[in-house]
């Protein structure tokens, strides 16, 4: 099967946006790395995972139901209807993300952590609106505003660096400055503002698709505690300074996060409406595609960072083996890269439950493994830990995405195997008696 060409085409969009933001974050980590302490890196790291948590419940409470729904929209009436009820409910999330990280940051020693707060919270909304015009396929505009927050960012968080007594705080307070200057440029090209509305309908609206959502936010749940229990843990038990040689590492290869996001951005919609259209097996062999793209892509990355690490000094890093936790953090991100595009089939059919179960597992398998490991071992083989949830969750998600498949393409041969059983349970209770 070719790759589609629009799709080939949108995605290079998109990833040159993801890769100006990606290049920037990478820059930053690797110069903080070389200015901050093992502590203050170590909280810096902290920060930026609770982003990533902040994306998360973006992503599956707002971003995502938004790009499926207004995907799904027949007219212009649904689609703005969608966008103003996620909208409103993006900005309640990232204002609940701003006020936990800062009391997160606060408990782990940040001395204020007011400033993270206002990062995550405006990283977040930021994320919700490139998603939503991505889904009004508004890609250019999304690609300028990412330029904007990237040399905004690059000029304010230089700024930051040299000038600043308190550096962590103020990059922090840059950061939070340098994604409202991309939601600026975003609203002002587009024409086009976030609209928020707090009204009845609005939050009926959202009411009635809460029967879904409420899995999904429980799937963001069991995600981040799956994804980032590593962080949590090392940083509650060990301490911060002793996740800063982890949080080195993978920082390395947070461009594969930006691009499986820049995938996510690209594919979604496009599914969701080849599933509207009944076209399942179009659905399932892109999935295939791109999956097997995204492993190559994802293990040739791994040796190119492992060729690059041992180049890397800092005292963040506290004469940690470098090559030893780079090759855990490879086994942890390939199978992150495989399961995203069955994760993303099973949402866009709604089956947010199955997705919950599934990151549920993972969760439980990696909180276990990595206590254990923590007691008994140095913090990197904490990694061995949360490689193993990511290879449970990839296999899951292949395994429950290739049933419902198949159930779709055979509905008849799942009805006569529903019968079957019916019938022998009837014969089973008629013969006992």
């Amino acid at each position: 099967m070719k790759l589609p060409g629009h799709l080939v085409r949108r995605l290079v969009l998109m990833i040159g946006g993801e890769a100006m933001q990606s290049g920037f974050h990478f820059a930053l980590n690797i110069a903080l790395l070389h200015m901050l302490s093992a502590q203050g890196y170590g909280l810096f790291a902290i920060g930026m995972v609770m982003g990533g948590v902040g994306l998360s419940y973006i992503r599956s409470l707002t971003a995502v139901p938004a790009s499926i729904w207004m995907g799904k929209s027949t007219n212009s009436a649904g689609v703005n209807a969608y966008d103003v009820a996620f909208g409103t409910a993006a900005l309640v999330v990232a204002l609940l993300m701003a006020v936990g990280t800062a009391v997160v940051m606060r408990l782990l020693g940040d001395p204020s952590g007011i400033a993270a707060g206002c990062f995550v919270g405006a990283w977040s909304l930021r994320s919700h609106m490139r998603t939503a015009f991505f889904a009004r396929r508004q890609q250019v505009i999304v690609s300028i505003s990412d330029a904007a927050f990237t040399i905004a960012g690059t000029v304010m968080a230089g700024l930051a660096i040299w000038m600043a007594r308190d550096m962590l705080q103020t990059v922090f307070y840059a950061l939070a400055a340098a994604n409202l200057f991309g939601i600026f440029v975003l609203v002002r090209l587009a024409r086009r503002t976030m609209r928020i509305s707090f009204r009845m309908p609005t939050r009926r609206r959202y009411a009635r698709l809460w029967a879904q959502l409420c899995w999904s936010a429980f799937s963001a749940t069991t995600t981040n505690i799956q994804g980032q229990c590593l962080a949590l843990l090392v940083a509650g038990i060990a301490g911060p300074a002793a996740y800063a040689p982890l949080a080195a590492v993978i920082v390395l290869f947070a461009p594969l996060r930006i691009i499986s996001l820049a995938f996510v951005n690209m594919t979604q919609p496009e599914l969701a409406k080849l599933m509207r259209n009944n076209e399942t097996r179009r659905v399932w062999a892109q999935a295939k595609l791109w999956a097997v793209v995204m492993g190559l892509g994802a293990v040739a990355y791994g040796c190119a960072i492992l060729f690059v690490l041992p180049m890397i000094k800092s005292q963040a890093l506290q004469n940690a083996s470098v090559e030893f936790i780079g090759l855990f953090v490879i086994a942890n991100f390939i199978p992150i890269m495989l399961y995203i595009m069955p994760r993303i089939v099973l949402e866009i059919m709604g089956d947010f439950r199955i997705v919950a179960f599934i990151t549920l597992g993972g969760a439980i398998v990696g909180l276990a493994l990595i206590a254990i490991l923590l007691a008994v071992a140095s913090p990197p083989w904490s990694l061995a830990g949360s490689a193993i949830s990511e290879i449970f969750v990839l296999v899951a998600s292949w395994y429950f995405v290739h049933h419902r498949m198949w159930n779709i393409e055979h509905p008849d041969q799942q009805r006569d195997s529903r019968l079957g059983s019916w019938r022998r349970a009837v014969s089973f209770a008629a013969a006992r008696r």
